[in-house]
This record gives structure tokens, C-alpha cells and sequence, in this order.
């Protein structure tokens, strides 16, 4: 409702609290009223300012996402009313942060700024930009935002690789420091005393793990967030640590493992190369030993539960109990395979999760806890530059389908997609400044053209 409905015949920004609570009011949001109008003083200026982040976080709180949406609307609407009332626009940062007035200068050639207060003037008010102000501008937080996210995947993506490679060269390290099983025999353990070796269970582990990769992987390549590479990546460092540290001796006899002696580098590496690209799993040819504390095969199914139930909707229970069902099989498994000791399981699953929870809990609170503790970028340097600019709370399941559709790619060949985009941008542009569309083009281009002509004159005046 505009103000012009509600009796109130000056603009917005002229508002008093009282005139802001009755605007509230009337359109429904009595319940906001004292909050935002009694005890913040907001007064129509700044009813102008607030966005959606200032109606989500502290002071205001509001915390039911249908009255945020439904506010944030309305002051949209308000501000467009006042804006066609008043045939002027007028910014937030001008009034809350004066950046505007600072940023906002006369531009225009000597000749049109003499005339810059007259009614021919590029703006409707009378202030003007210069042009990289104006380029600046049509950059959105939109487009900003897009560019960070695809440069924090590439990083964390490349996070991962170099995590699991430094895995396969450490793996082959321990295989050639893996005590002789006749002269250190398995340990006593007392589930795998008690569980008899069933030969297939350690691969019927991996075809479980293969299975919720694959639901994995269907769920993210729908779901606009991810989190997968960088725990993972962190999860296979510290087991890099762990393996290095202590040997254990085999656990099981059927485990024929014999330390290489003499080996190379570059047998090393070419070893470590065959692991990588094998995923560490014995159905593709991989074969190791020594890599024990803690076990790989439950950090991955563990990790690939977690995400399953975390990155798909609370109602999906059908899902999270196969993914859960799936997790405990493969754990019992790789016991019943005897390919680990049960303190190697235990500590891997317990890991696993506990970093799943606590990364996820600091990342619904990234804003808060690196607004208040700098901290945080000396010890989680990668944690702050990953969630950095998240938003705040758990993150919406939202699914798309990423790939661009067939109408796109034939726009994007003939050249329609780049029309559309730029009278898109052109578009936003002029409605955020109300600018003449055929002003800005004489003020963009006419006083580049006249400095070229003044140059190519002097220049020729030069030549003779």
C-alpha cells in the first residue's frame, strides 16, 4: 500500500515514527510496529534503507521468513510509489552512510554541467556520475556474489585433490613400514575375535560406498550449495597424520602384506598415482596395507551419510534412513572383512562426524563468530575464506537444474542471449538511478567523442 492510500500525502522519507507505525499497521504487520517503529525510532528514511539482512538480523530478528519476504516487498513497493511521486530518486547510503555523496560528482563537459540544474539534466535530481561510477553500479551483488562462489569451489575442489594425493603418497609410505606379520601377529581385538571373516564383506563395503556416492552425487549436482570438498579433503589430512604416526601390525592373516624394500621415488609416486585414481578401493585394483588408524572406507561412508541427510529436505525419511541403514552395513563390513581394527572403525566414524557437525554449526554462525573473533582467520584459514559472506542460519535445500537449457544455448549461439542481458542491465540500470536513456548515451559517448576529435585535430595541425 502506497502512502498515497493511507491518507498520508507527503513522501515517505518525510515520515515520523508515528506515520510508519500506521503504515505498518495497515498493511498488516502490526505485530512489527513497536519493534520497529517505538523502540528503533525508524522513520520513513529509514524505513527506505532497511533490506531484507537488516529484517533478518539483530536488532530487528524477525524470524519468520513469510513476514521478512512479505515486509521486504512492501517497502520495495513503497519505495517505487515514493519514487514516482516525487520524480526523484533517492539512495539508502546517502542517508545512512553518506557514500553516496561522496561517489556522486559532476561529470558532465563544461558546456552541459553550466546547464546541469535545468530540466534537460541526465538525472532527474541534479546530481550526476561519472561514467566508472556508473559502470561500478550496474556490477551487482548478484554478479560479485556468483564469481566468489565459483572461485571458492575451484579452491576447495583443488583443496581436495591435493589432500587425496598427499593420501595415496602416504599410504604408500606406511605399506613400506608395515610390521612382518610372522613376527607381529594381529593384535587382540574383541570384536573382530568374536566376528568370523566373511571374504566378501569387504566388498560389498565398497559397493555400499559406491551407492550413496551415487546419491551423492545426484543430490548435488541439483542442490545449489555444497560443503563436500573441504571436509573431506580435511577428514583425509588427518588420517595422512595418523597413519604416519604409528604402524599396527595386520589384522587379519588372510592379509598377505609385505613391506617393498629399495623402492624409489618414482615408484613411490607412480604407486601413489595408481591409489589416487583408483580411489583407494580394492575393486579397482587397489591394494594396500599399513594404513590402518584410522580406516578411509568408514570416513567416506561416514562423511557421505551426513551430507545425504543434511543437504536434502527434514521429510525426506525414507532417504535418510536407507543412507543411515547404508552407513552401519558398510561399517559392519569392513569388520566382518577384517580389513580393520574396531578402534580403527570407532575413531574414523567418530571423527568423521563430529567434524561434519562442528564445521556445519560454525558455518551457520559464520557471520557472528568472525564479526566477533579475528581468530578465527589464523586458526581455520580456509573456513574463513570459504563461508565468508554466507548467509546466516542453516541453508535452504533449494534444487535447480544447473545446466543451461536448449533455448538458452541456441539464444547464446545466434547471439539473442547477449541482446536480452544487455537490455536487461541497461534495465536495472535506469531504474536505479531513473536515468533518460537517451541523455546517458550523449553523456557517455559525447564527450569521448569530442576529446578524440580535439586530438585527431591537434595531431594533423602537428603533421603540417
Amino acid at each position: 500500500m502506497s502512502s498515497g492510500d493511507m491518507g498520508i500525502t507527503k513522501s515517505a522519507k518525510e515520515w515520523s515514527y508515528q506515520e510508519v507505525r500506521t503504515w505498518l499497521e495497515e498493511n498488516g504487520f502490526a505485530q512489527y510496529a513497536e519493534l520497529i517503529a517505538g523502540r528503533h525510532k525508524v522513520d520513513g528514511k529509514v524505513l527506505l534503507c532497511l533490506s531484507e539482512e537488516d529484517l533478518r538480523c539483530p536488532p530487528l530478528s524477525i524470524n519468520i521468513l513469510g513476514d521478512i519476504k512479505r515486509l521486504s516487498q512492501a517497502i520495495d513497493c513503497l519505495k517505487t510509489d515514493d519514487d514516482a511521486n516525487s520524480g526523484c530518486y533517492c539512495d539508502c547510503r546517502h542517508i545512512c552512510s553518506g557514500q553516496w555523496s561522496r561517489n556522486i560528482v559532476t561529470a558532465l563537459p563544461p558546456s552541459a554541467s553550466s546547464s546541469a540544474d535545468r530540466s534537460d539534466s541526465v538525472f532527474y535530481n541534479t546530481e550526476e556520475l561519472k561514467q566508472n561510477v556508473i559502470i561500478r553500479r550496474v556490477e551487482t551483488d548478484d554478479i560479485r556474489s556468483h564469481c566468489s562462489c565459483v572461485l571458492k569451489t575451484l579452491v576447495a575442489a583443488f583443496y581436495f585433490s591435493c589432500s587425496i594425493l598427499l593420501t595415496s603418497l602416504v599410504m604408500v609410505i606406511v605399506h613400506d613400514r608395515v610390521p612382518d606379520a610372522k613376527t607381529y601377529p594381529p593384535l587382540p581385538d574383541m570384536l573382530l575375535d568374536n566376528i568370523p571373516h566373511i571374504p566378501w564383506a569387504f566388498y560389498s563395503c565398497e559397493i555400499l560406498g559406491c551407492f550413496l556416492a551415487a546419491i551423492l552425487f545426484v543430490i548435488f549436482f541439483f542442490h545449489k550449495h555444497r560443503r563436500f570438498f573441504s571436509l573431506a579433503g580435511t577428514v583425509f589430512l588427518l588420517r595422512c597424520i595418523t597413519m604416519m604416526i604409528t604402524s599396527l601390525s595386520v589384522p587379519g592373516v588372510h592379509l598377505k602384506c609385505a613391506a617393498r624394500k629399495n623402492s624409489n621415488w618414482y615408484e613411490k609416486l607412480d604407486d601413489a598415482f595408481h591409489i589416487w585414481y583408483g580411489m583407494g578401493m580394492s575393486m579397482f585394483g587397489v591394494r594396500s596395507c599399513g594404513d590402518y588408524m584410522f580406516s578411509g572406507h568408514t570416513s567416506v561412508v561416514t562423511l557421505l551419510n551426513h551430507f545425504i541427510t543434511e543437504y536434502t529436505p527434514d521429510t525426506w525419511n525414507y532417504l535418510h534412513t536407507i543412507s543411515w541403514v547404508g552407513n552401519l552395513f558398510a561399517i559392519f563390513f569392513i569388520l566382518a572383512g577384517h580389513e580393520h581394527y574396531s578402534i580403527d572403525v570407532f575413531i574414523a566414524f567418530y571423527i568423521s562426524s563430529r567434524l561434519f557437525l562442528y564445521y556445519h554449526s560454525m558455518a551457520y554462525n559464520a557471520r557472528f563468530v568472525t564479526a566477533a573473533d579475528d581468530r578465527l582467520k589464523i586458526w581455520f584459514p580456509l573456513f574463513w575464506f570459504l563461508e565468508s559472506g554466507s548467509p546466516s542460519g542453516r541453508i535452504p535445500n533449494e534444487f535447480e537444474w544447473p545446466l543451461p537449457s536448449l533455448s538458452s544455448i541456441c539464444d547464446l549461439l545466434n547471439g539473442s542471449y547477449f541482446i536480452e542481458k544487455s537490455k536487461t542491465e541497461f534495465s536495472l540500470l535506469q531504474s536505479r538511478y531513473h536515468i533518460q536513456v537517451d541523455k546517458v548515451h550523449r553523456f557517455l559517448f559525447h564527450s569521448n567523442n569530442t576529446d578524440f576529435s580535439k586530438k585527431k585535430r591537434s595531431h594533423k595541425a602537428k603533421a603540417q
